[in-house]
C-alpha cells in the first residue's frame, strides 16, 4: 500500500515538474515574441525614417520624394490594425522608386547621396531578417500551444495567441545588388 502510494506521489511530482517546465518555455517563448516583435518594430520605424529623410534631401525628382514621403509617412502613422499593410505599401513604393539602376546611382552621385543610399540599404536589409525572426518565435510558440496538454492545463494562461507579421518585405533589386 505504501509502495503505491509512493509512485503514485513519485508520478504526480514528475508530471508536475514536466508540466512547470512547459508553462515556462512557453513563458520564455512569449517573452522572445516580445523582444522579437520589438526589433522588428525598431527596424520598420529605422526603414520609414530613412525612407522620410531621402525623400526630403532633395536628391530624388519630386514625384519620387512625394510617392516615398507619402508611402513612409503613411507607414509611420498605421494603426496595428493596418501596419502589415502600410508597410507593404511602403515596400512596394520603395521598389517603384528604386526599380532601375540608374536611379540608385543618380542618388549615389547626389551631395550625401552616398550614406542615404547606404542607410536605406542596411535598412531594407534589416527588415526582412527582423520579420523572420519574429515569424520564427511566433511559429514556435504556436506549435507549443497547440499540444492538447498545454491547452488541457491552460499553461499558456492569458496571453494572447502570438500572431505572425505577414507583409510584402522585399527590397529593391536595384539597391540591394549595387552593394551585394
Amino acid at each position: 500500500m505504501t509502495a503505491t502510494l509512493i509512485w503514485i506521489v513519485v508520478a504526480l511530482v514528475a508530471i508536475g515538474l514536466y508540466l512547470s517546465w512547459t508553462a515556462g518555455r512557453l513563458d520564455r517563448l512569449h517573452a522572445r515574441i516580445d523582444a522579437t516583435r520589438a526589433a522588428l518594430d525598431a527596424q520598420l520605424v529605422r526603414r520609414s525614417s530613412v525612407t522620410q529623410e531621402l525623400a526630403t534631401s532633395g536628391v530624388l525628382d519630386p514625384a519620387a520624394s512625394i510617392v516615398l514621403y507619402e508611402a513612409a509617412h503613411a507607414a509611420r502613422q498605421a494603426e496595428e490594425e493596418q501596419r502589415e499593410v502600410a508597410e507593404s505599401e511602403l515596400s512596394q513604393a520603395l521598389r517603384a522608386v528604386f526599380a532601375e539602376p540608374d536611379q540608385v546611382e543618380a542618388v549615389r552621385e547626389a551631395p550625401g547621396g552616398e550614406s542615404a543610399a547606404h542607410e536605406l540599404t542596411e535598412a531594407v536589409r534589416r527588415v526582412p531578417m527582423a520579420r523572420r525572426f519574429h515569424n520564427d518565435a511566433v511559429g514556435a510558440a504556436r506549435r507549443l500551444r497547440q499540444h492538447r496538454k498545454v491547452r488541457f492545463f491552460r499553461l499558456a494562461g492569458h496571453a494572447p495567441f502570438p500572431m505572425a507579421f505577414e507583409m510584402d518585405d522585399e527590397p529593391p533589386a536595384a539597391l540591394v545588388d549595387r552593394t551585394a
